[in-house]
């Protein structure tokens, strides 16, 4: 299935729906040294991105409707930034938020589905009326913003469209949702909202994926001690949280979910750069960086539980995201190819640029895994619709 990856990023959603079966006719992503991560990549012939036709510039000064109504499915992350609900802001007009090029896309391309992620705090109350405001342009992607209306006009016409009776234009029936990247397997606390839709000329009857981990099966799995036998731990060094503890002991039974999947399950086999720098050399990306410090509210991501969240920031983040709390109580910062591990890319992707650059390529992108499993629901779906309406 073709598929129009934007703001591509380090690739991650991109690799996800690749493995899911959409195949992109075009990548489009203005960030230099992601573009530059993405070709040495498609350049070395690694699978995920050897064909990959990828476009570095402003999605802005694109015309997509050379693809109208040839591709299956849009996705990407439209960069968002916060900004006050209060005063005016027409429609469209705030130069950092992309999300009017996503709609855009969708409008000129009418693709037969469409994926896209961004923060969860998207969805906080401050944001709600913006919120609803992109899911109705992305529901009637053809009830464009006037230039001179103001965007809370302009939410208001696409109210006053969406519930009237007559659906003549473009119109899709979108869903979003916040995931928990851990819950799907992700050795990783991300916590991302997502839009799915399908143009209604489909009979998609979609839901989002079924979550497969869960923190009570790690809990229970570290309370039994399986999951300290299976990486060969000494009693004496199996720690816990207090928080865990107890809420372990609430467990009654065996959870049917498989674990929440840690930091220690995602790098156990790669050697520590700082204690072992002599054996990184057969990794890409797996170097030592020096500096790391704990502070309050920078305490890092302790090794036994799935990591917090990483940020594109990397010194002095809130959470201490990006670095590694040992059991003893040290710290130090994750490598590049660590980071890759907590994202799920493959271990064969290289990532351009010194630790600093790579570290926010990674702190952007979105979990391949989570990626995958999300599309390989929505080509699921186009497949079957495909299918009952060729039999029809």
């Amino acid at each position: 299935m073709k598929s129009i990856e934007l703001f591509a990023g380090a690739g991650g959603l991109g690799i996800g729906l690749h493995r899911a079966g959409f195949h992109p006719v075009k990548v489009i992503e203005w960030n230099r040294n992601c573009c530059m991560s993405l070709r040495a990549n498609r350049e070395r012939s690694i699978p995920d991105v050897a064909d990959w036709d990828i476009l570095e510039g402003d999605v802005r000064r694109f015309d997509f409707k050379i693809y109208e109504n040839q591709i299956d499915l849009i996705s990407g992350g439209p960069p968002c930034q916060p900004f006050s609900m209060g005063g005016k802001h027409r429609a469209q007009a705030d130069s950092r938020d992309m999300f009017p090029e996503a709609i855009r896309t969708v409008r000129e391309v009418r693709p037969k589905a469409f994926i896209f992620e961004n923060v969860k705090g998207l969805t906080r109350a401050a944001f709600r009326n913006y919120f609803e405001y992109i899911r109705l342009q992305l529901e009637h992607p053809d009830v464009v913003g006037f230039e001179s209306e103001d965007w809370s006009d302009h939410l208001a016409r696409l109210e006053r469209h969406h519930t009237s009776a007559v659906r003549a234009d473009l119109h899709y029936r979108v869903v979003a949702r916040v995931l928990n990247a851990a819950n799907f397997g992700v050795p990783q606390r991300r916590e991302r909202v997502v839009f799915v839709g399908f143009r209604d000329d489909f009979s998609a009857d979609w839901t989002f994926p079924e979550e497969t981990h869960s923190l009570d099966s790690l809990l229970w799995e570290q309370t039994k001690g399986n999951y300290w036998d299976k990486h060969r731990i000494p009693q004496k060094k199996r720690v816990m949280s207090r928080q865990a503890k107890e809420r372990a002991e609430n467990l009654r039974e065996q959870p049917k979910a498989l674990p929440w999947q840690t930091v220690r399950d995602a790098i156990h086999n790669l050697p520590d750069p700082e204690k072992h720098p002599e054996q990184t050399n057969f990794y890409l990306n797996h170097r030592y960086q020096p500096g790391a410090r704990s502070y309050p509210g920078h305490t890092g991501s302790p090794l036994d539980e799935p990591a917090k969240t990483l940020k594109a920031g990397v010194h002095g983040v809130p959470g201490g995201e990006n670095m590694l709390a040992r059991p003893d109580g040290t710290v130090r910062y994750f490598t590049v190819r660590e980071s890759a591990r907590l994202q799920t890319f493959p271990d064969e992707f290289h990532f351009y640029g010194a630790w600093t650059e790579a570290m926010r390529q990674l702190g952007n992108a979105v979990p391949v895994e989570m990626a995958r499993i999300i599309g390989e629901h929505v080509a699921y779906q186009l497949q079957v619709t495909q299918n009952a309406d060729v039999l029809q």
